[in-house]
């Protein structure tokens, strides 16, 4: 039989309009194609977001290497600003362009490829295993946690795993991700008493008590790093009060932060930590404050190990480069699944990732696909 290409998959996969939460026929292309090639294929739907669980070997296999990606994508924004239809899948000039094309279902058609291809070719003592999702660019509650839910409720059985997020800055194959950074969201509300700018002492204005706990969180450092990560970061995204006039001392002001954290902390001790800040600047100033935390994701790391060494064995054989273990950037679904099994983030090139004008070399497509199928190989060989 013929190798699937890779390319023409993702851009019969970039022609389906999956914006989230819509599947918009991606999953159902996909299913249709592992099916035919011996996958049990399961969609596990949770809460109107489409799944796919896709299984080639016996469940419950001692080896049972997993790939995870997503079909869903971003909003294309103003589609006139578009060279090409976002959602045509053109070719031009060597790349292939559309929404989704880097982030990321050139990954996902990189991984389904190569996963076809092998147990066809070279069926391995054990099983290969696809989870993809149509819920991680939005707030992934009902997509690879969804997923991973109905594993362990099933007794599926997932002992490594890639995700196919781009990882790499402006080279192919100069990176992978080993673990990531946790996500902490907090939210605060200051309240006051609304007055008469002319007359202050009849108000309780939360603006300044406000600004100062603000600037005591961010002048605060929060760590220096370690040998795995840069050090924490925190971000004031928002401040917003809504007062139109100028002569009104507000009753409330409201701000948004987000804090970027490694393993030197956790989603709680950090809520204990903005939690005593707050308490500190009501107790000094009389404002009571209302705080709402979201933590997105704990910091994990996957440990240089034999595991690491032979992904970074399969790109610095494919690409010719040694790749940098990192755990910059974002958070990711590995986040999710460090918690099943080690997991390792290996992609393509992501400097065009959300932007208009979204596009990927086409030749580094089919690079990512022999990357995946030399994974294989080097995996189900190892004894």
């Amino acid at each position: 039989m013929t190798a699937i290409d890779p390319a023409k998959l993702t851009a019969r996969l970039i022609q389906c309009p999956s914006v989230t939460p819509n599947e918009g026929g991606a999953l159902i292309l996909l299913a249709q194609m592992l099916s035919e090639a011996g996958f049990e294929c399961t969609r596990v739907d949770r809460n109107g977001i489409a799944n796919l669980f896709a299984r080639w070997g016996a469940k419950g296999a001692n080896k049972s290497f997993g790939f995870n990606g997503h079909t869903d994508v971003v909003p294309t924004g103003d589609v006139a600003k578009w060279r090409f239809d976002p959602f045509s899948g053109h070719e031009a000039d060597g790349k292939l362009w559309g929404r989704g094309a880097c982030d990321m279902k050139s990954g996902v058609a990189a991984f389904t490829a190569a996963a076809i291809d092998f147990v066809r070719d070279t069926p391995p003592d054990g099983a290969v295993i696809l989870m993809i999702t149509g819920d991680e660019e939005a707030e992934a509650l009902d997509g690879t946690v969804a997923l991973l839910d109905w594993v362990e409720k099933t007794g599926e059985t997932v002992t490594h795993c890639i995700v196919g997020e781009p990882t790499c800055p402006n080279v192919m194959g100069e990176m992978i991700k080993n673990g990531r950074r946790g996500s902490m969201t907090a939210k605060i509300a200051a309240h006051g008493t609304q007055g008469h700018a002319a007359y202050p002492h009849r108000a309780k204005n939360p603006l300044p008590a406000l600004v100062h706990l603000l600037d005591r969180l961010a002048q605060h450092s929060l760590d220096s790093g370690n040998a795995s990560f840069d050090p924490s970061t925190l971000a004031l995204t928002t401040i917003d009060t809504g007062n139109p006039a100028s002569n009104v001392i507000p009753a409330q002001s409201n701000a948004t932060l987000n804090i970027r954290f490694n393993d030197l902390h956790t989603g709680e001790s950090l809520s204990n930590w903005v939690r005593a800040e707050v308490e500190a600047v009501a107790a000094e100033t009389g404002i009571r404050f209302d705080l709402q935390f979201k933590v997105s994701g704990e910091s994990f790391i996957t440990q240089p190990g034999w595991f690491t060494d032979l992904v970074s064995d399969a790109v610095e054989g494919e690409c010719g480069r040694r790749p940098e273990l990192s755990t910059s950037g974002g958070t990711s679904d590995a986040r999710f699944i460090k918690d099943m099994c080690p997991v390792v983030e290996i992609g393509l090139v992501g400097s065009s990732m959300h932007q208009t004008d979204e596009h990927v070399e086409i030749a580094h497509i089919h690079q990512l696909k022999a990357i995946y199928t030399r994974i294989l190989a080097d995996y189900f060989a190892k004894s």
